[in-house]
């Protein structure tokens, strides 16, 4: 029998959890419009308010909770219609923020991915940064960035999409997710405001904030996700220390290694390889990992967030990425380490 595939690309999506599947196997049942007048509908809508307080008290957020299609809508309503002045983004946000604002102003970094929130200045200014980054795993310190922000008289976009359901919010006054990073399924997610004066309305659903009719299954299997998302952060951190320590020992690089970053990603370089080929043979060898985000990977672009670090395009184009879930198991691990070193071996004898 083949061994089965090692999945290690969890930071792209991770598999639903039985919860959620199960609480959308049965709201597949209530197939009804919650905006519809009848019984029916007002059945679909209490159970959609009731979702938006479930998911409310799983991530102790006491603000609003506008439902979208995940955290690039979130966080396109987010910076489309902000009721703000200029608008800030650090130079390694999801490219979902750039695709928003193309012309926001850019927030530089240092070599350990971590963001200056110096110069922004104007009237209520709004600044854009990611909770984790989804290629390196750096943690932002979003309380200090915050405090800054708000000295400003600013408002602070996290995009959660990597941490929400793992970490705790940050304090922020918009905050993106997405539910198919937590175990819920994809195509829906959440903006969440600390109230609707932040956002301009534009009429139909979400009270007048997010026009369409909502997701309900999405939403109930996202609630059931929240609730149900495993406590596995400390195993997460034991199996990178244990990945990094093997990488190190066969010369490969880890990016940010000195930087706070969530246990569940990390980016490393093998020297002398391309990424696409390694992510070929890592493949062949039945393990799926990725370059970057899921994104952009497929592209022949070197990595936005490594050359804002100040890395060289060669050494850009040499990292991949590794991101656990709640089901990576130390084998899994143990096995991508030893297709790296037989990947690393045939580079040095070449």
């Amino acid at each position: 029998m083949p061994e089965a595939r090692a999945y290690l690309d969890h930071a792209a999506t991770t598999p639903l959890l039985p919860a959620a599947r199960e609480a959308m196997a049965e709201a597949l049942a209530r197939w009804h419009n919650p905006s519809s007048p009848h019984a029916e509908g007002r059945a679909a809508k209490a159970a959609l308010e009731e979702a938006r307080t479930r998911i409310a008290a799983a991530l102790g957020w006491t603000g609003k909770i506008v439902f979208t299609s995940g955290a690039s809508e979130a966080l396109a309503i987010a910076l489309g219609r902000a009721k703000s002045g200029t608008c800030y983004v650090s130079a390694v946000e999801h490219e979902a923020v750039f695709r928003a604002v193309p012309n926001g102003v850019r927030l530089p970094v240092g070599p350990a991915g971590l963001v200056h929130a110096t110069g922004v200045d104007g009237e209520r200014p709004l600044v854009a940064v990611q909770h984790a980054n989804n290629e390196t795993g750096v943690l932002q310190p979003l309380d200090k960035i915050a405090e800054a922000v708000r000295e400003n008289g600013g408002i602070l976009l996290a995009d959660c999409a990597q941490t929400a359901g793992k970490l705790s919010l940050p304090d922020a006054d918009m905050i993106a997710i997405s539910a198919h990073k937590f175990g819920g399924p994809p195509g829906v997610g959440a903006l969440l405001l600390r109230d609707f004066g932040l956002i301009e309305a534009v009429g139909g659903q979400e009270q007048g904030y997010r026009p369409g009719t909502e997701n309900l299954p999405g939403i109930l299997a996202m609630a059931a996700a929240l609730e149900a998302a495993p406590r596995w952060i400390d195993k997460a951190a034991e199996l990178r220390e244990q990945l990094e320590a093997a990488l190190v020992a066969a010369d490969g690089e880890v990016v940010a290694s000195g930087s706070p970053r969530i246990p569940t990603i990390g980016a490393y370089r093998m020297p002398g390889v391309p990424s696409n080929a390694q992510l070929i043979q890592f493949d062949l060898a039945g393990i799926a990992v990725s370059a970057g985000s899921a994104c952009s990977s497929g592209s022949l672009k070197p990595s936005h967030v490594l050359a804002a670090m100040g890395w060289d395009e060669t050494a850009a184009r040499e990292v991949v990425r590794v991101s656990f879930g709640p089901s990576t198991t130390a084998q899994e691990v143990d096995r991508f380490v030893r297709a790296w070193t037989r990947i690393a071996a045939k580079r040095r004898a070449a």
